[in-house]
């Protein structure tokens, strides 16, 4: 009896497969930030960030679906500034049937990532509905327009503008985002004082944030990894072999370079740091895990980690309250791995990457900045200064994350 082997059904399915075990492992990054978050934040506002992960998620998956998968992707091969909007005009192409694989799967589960980033940022002071309302938002439009610019084929996908796996499209645009609300919002209760002190906030729960940032860092093999779309060849295969190596090693010496900063500087050890310096440095390296040599990998990471702590003080300096460092990890970090493309990849170049920035920055900051300003004026952004000090679980959901510690007196 003869046997056909059906070699391009073989990798279409192993590809598949891949892509599919990536987008699972990006998913599970959406219970890093929720373990993350609950831990960096207090007790009393616990439950209220975790429901906001939950449905910022949900949101994101309903949204991108219906919405933003079809404009960053469907009918998008002009390479313009504007998608074509193909499925919301009843237009869409042969390729909008492709929604529902894994490709969409994967994708998805990115634009979640970008609206992770703001949940953090905005944390213990934000009411949850104004943050559900932007959820949509951002989901549906913000981000997908400007990831169309280019993994879609937009403008800067035909400039050269190299950002392999998001560092600039996923990541600063989420921070972008969050700075925007940062700034509209306001700095948590006794944040600040009158004569420029900064009063420390601790986090409630640091095996909890400890956890959350270990799952960010088992989840981003598949943020990095599965942005290589294939594994079936062997040019495919080593490249990811080269880019879970790289990964893992940027966080690695994120986390060092934290660790050490911290101890010459404040003679501790500050465990925040030493999380954040990791999630830096992945960040980092997501611009391009792909082309530096390890030892290169060492260094993005290494110097993340130490921008990322920088970026804290500043930001703290500024009065711009990020509870959880949020914006100067996904922003800072990501415009540094952005910038350092260049070094190690012959297909980007400096000015590009500069111009890639820019154009998502300010896309992002501007239009969340005009989303935020409209929810303030009319629904309201934030709690009541006597809920704020009660607590969002209270506020929001009445349901305490901790009953048998907080109702003892």
């Amino acid at each position: 009896m003869d046997i056909t082997l059906d070699i391009n059904g073989l990798k279409f399915a192993i590809n598949t497969f891949f892509l599919l075990i990536s987008g699972a492992l990006v998913m599970w990054m959406a219970a890093g930030f929720a373990m993350l978050e609950a831990g960096m934040v207090r007790t009393k506002n616990t439950t209220e960030i975790l429901t906001k992960n939950v449905c910022l998620y949900a949101i994101a998956c309903t949204c991108f679906l219906i919405i933003g998968y079809n404009i960053m992707y469907v009918s998008n091969s002009e390479g313009g500034i504007l998608p074509t909007f193909g499925f919301l005009i009843g237009e869409q192409s042969a390729d909008a049937t492709h929604a529902l694989t894994a490709d969409f799967f994967f994708q998805v589960v990115f634009a979640a990532t970008a609206m992770s980033v703001v949940s953090g940022a905005v944390a213990e002071r934000m009411k949850l509905w104004p943050f559900l309302i932007f959820s949509v938002i951002l989901t549906s439009f913000i981000y997908p327009i400007e990831g169309y610019w280019t993994w879609g084929g937009g403008f800067l996908s035909k400039m050269g503008y190299v950002d392999f796996a998001g560092s600039g499209i996923v990541h600063l645009a989420g921070a972008a985002a969050a700075l925007a609300g940062v700034i509209f919002l306001g700095a948590r209760e006794g944040k600040y004082g009158k004569n420029g002190e900064i009063n420390p906030i601790p986090g409630s729960n640091m095996p909890l944030a400890t956890i959350g940032t270990l799952i960010l860092w088992f989840g981003w093999f598949g943020f990095n990894g599965g942005s290589q779309l294939a594994l079936a060849s062997v040019s495919d295969a080593t490249s990811i072999g080269l880019i879970f190596l790289n990964t893992n090693a940027a966080a690695a010496t994120g986390a060092i370079g934290a660790l050490i900063l911290c101890k010459c500087v404040w003679k501790k050890v500050d465990l925040t740091m030493v999380l954040n310096g990791a999630l830096g440095g992945l960040v980092a390296i997501t611009a391009d895990p792909a082309s530096p040599s390890p030892m290169y990998a060492m260094g993005i990471g290494l110097i993340a980690g130490v921008l990322v702590v920088f970026s804290i003080i500043l930001l703290d300096r500024l009065r711009l309250d990020d509870p959880v460092g949020a914006i100067s990890v996904h922003g800072s970090c990501g415009i540094l791995g952005l910038l350092l493309v260049p070094l190690s990849n012959s297909d980007a170049n400096l000015m590009t990457q500069i111009l890639g920035i820019i154009v998502i920055f300010a896309w992002v900051f501007l239009v969340s900045s005009i989303v935020w300003y409209t929810l303030k004026v009319t629904i309201g952004l934030r709690v009541g200064k006597s809920e704020e000090i009660d607590g969002l679980d209270a506020h929001d959901c009445g349901v305490d994350a901790y009953p048998e510690f907080i109702n003892l007196k």
